[in-house]
């Protein structure tokens, strides 16, 4: 399964809502086989694609790996929760931690309450993304609900959040309009609709990969290396 994009106004006045412990907002997904798809031209082609965007990469493996992963991710999107329950910690065990694969992770909130998932991580420090990230697709069921504020809160706590802290990442308008930017950036330079959507040195695939399948992408490029 993957989750289809939908437009969405994401600004300090909904990230309010979800402080406030609102509702509004929906996960939307449907049956997609994983695949590749031929992305539109890119006036910057591969260096524009491999360009940070204003807050920063977030990254993990040898910066000289000759595979390079770009995932594009919601934190409200179930088939990137499974991705990341099933198929990245092999992907992280075989290639990742053994220097063949360096793996970008890139914000794509589908919805407000997956723009403040991300804020959080954010907020969190580069040294507790990773891990606050982990821990939030583990237990997406538990707070993408519609009363998400206390459970939000019971997982950021974990990661040395306090409810001033919790409070404040919410209504950092910087890191907002930062995530909101790749976000945007994706869907209208790099032909992202829908998540998860896979890089694989430059390649682009939409849906949901198991390590078998992420491997006969992975392993021609390993050959003689």
């Amino acid at each position: 399964m993957i989750t289809t994009r939908r437009n969405v106004l994401i600004g300090a006045a909904a990230v309010a809502i979800v402080a406030a412990g609102g509702t509004g907002y929906y996960i939307w997904t449907r049956p997609v086989a994983a695949g590749p798809a031929s992305p539109p031209p890119r006036s910057g082609g591969d260096a524009e694609l491999m360009t940070p965007g204003p807050l920063g990469e977030q990254a993990l493996g040898s910066a000289n790996a000759p595979v390079t992963i770009i995932e594009y991710a919601s934190m409200t999107c179930p088939a990137c929760a499974q991705f990341h329950e099933t198929t990245y910690p092999e992907l992280k065990k075989r290639y990742i931690d053994t220097g063949k694969v360096r793996f970008i992770f890139r914000e794509f909130p589908l919805d407000q309450l997956a723009a403040a998932a991300f804020m959080l991580a954010r907020c969190a420090g580069n040294d507790k993304y990773f891990p606050l990230i982990e821990a939030l697709f583990a237990k997406q069921t538990e707070w993408a609900v519609p009363r998400p504020l206390e459970p939000l809160f019971a997982i950021a706590r974990q990661a040395g959040f306090t409810q001033d802290s919790f409070d404040a990442c919410l209504k950092n308008q910087q890191v907002l309009e930062g995530i909101e930017q790749v976000r945007q950036r994706a869907a209208q330079r790099f032909n992202v609709q829908s998540t998860p959507t896979f890089f694989i040195n430059g390649k682009l695939f939409r849906g949901l990969f198991k390590i078998e399948e992420m491997e006969k992408e992975i392993l021609p490029y390993l050959k003689g290396g």
